[in-house]
């Protein structure tokens, strides 16, 4: 069965659905099957794998009211082992109809129950909100990345995220693990970044990743052009950092 990712942080620009492409690129690269859940509203996931969204007919908006199945909302990428599960403005209209629908915090998880065997890795792009969208990809997750752009507020807010995520292991979902925090945007030109990378260090310890993702116009770039960093310029920092990450990943579930 495929092993579930959640990228998650509820603080907007701190890299997620960067780390969400590009690690999910990097896996496809590396011979796994990859499906990427754009579980975000704004569906930059999407765009950002080169999907045109004004012309799906159904979306995971579908397969959050149970009308479709996720197997029949995938698409295949331009690249080989990568398949995206595409999200349009629709889906938060969606996140207010479940908002008291029955069995709303697990439709993700039997979503994704019946689609599993068809891929090796599944990463969901979380929207930057602790919504009930966030909670369903945890719910259906078995493990969580979580991107911290190396900045002064860094670590503001994330004790709400990690407390949600203690609750949902004493409900929902015991086996979710922090699989890892990937510090973002890292510059190391000035001696902000390397204090707040030492913070994040103290706090989390082993369970940040060796891998550090820089500040890189490159990467910022990529995804105007509906490419991940690897097939937009495969030598630029953006593109090392993101095969590093990728490489760890497997290490730490294999």
């Amino acid at each position: 069965m495929a092993t579930v990712i959640a990228v998650t942080n509820q603080k907007g620009g701190v890299g997620k659905t960067t780390t969400s492409i590009n690690v999910a690129y990097f896996l496809a690269k590396a011979g796994q099957k990859t499906l990427v859940v754009d579980l975000d509203p704004q569906g930059n996931a999407t765009s950002g794998l080169g999907v045109d969204k004004q012309n799906l007919a159904i979306t995971m908006a579908e397969v959050m009211k149970g009308s479709a199945a996720l197997s029949s909302v995938a698409i295949s990428t331009d690249f080989k082992n990568l398949w995206i599960a595409p999200s349009t403005p629709h889906l938060a209209n969606t996140e207010v109809e479940l908002a008291q629908a029955q069995g709303r915090f697990t439709r993700l998880r039997q979503a994704i129950a019946q689609a599993e065997s068809e891929y090796d890795i599944i990463i969901i792009d979380s929207p930057p909100s602790l919504s009930l969208l966030t909670v369903n990809g945890l719910i259906a997750a078995r493990y969580v990345i979580l991107p911290v752009q190396v900045e002064f507020f860094a670590l503001e807010g994330l004790g709400q995220l990690l407390e949600t995520m203690k609750l949902i292991r004493k409900g929902l979902n015991p086996k979710l693990e922090l699989l890892g925090v990937l510090p973002t945007m890292y510059d190391g030109r000035t001696a902000l970044s390397g204090q707040v990378q030492g913070e994040i260090q103290r706090h989390f310890a082993d369970k940040v990743f060796k891998a550090t993702v820089p500040r890189n116009v490159r990467l910022a770039e990529a995804p105007s052009h509906g490419l991940p960093i690897g097939a937009y310029d495969r030598i630029s920092k953006g593109s090392r950092a993101y095969k590093a990450v990728a490489r760890e990943v497997l290490e730490r579930v294999s």
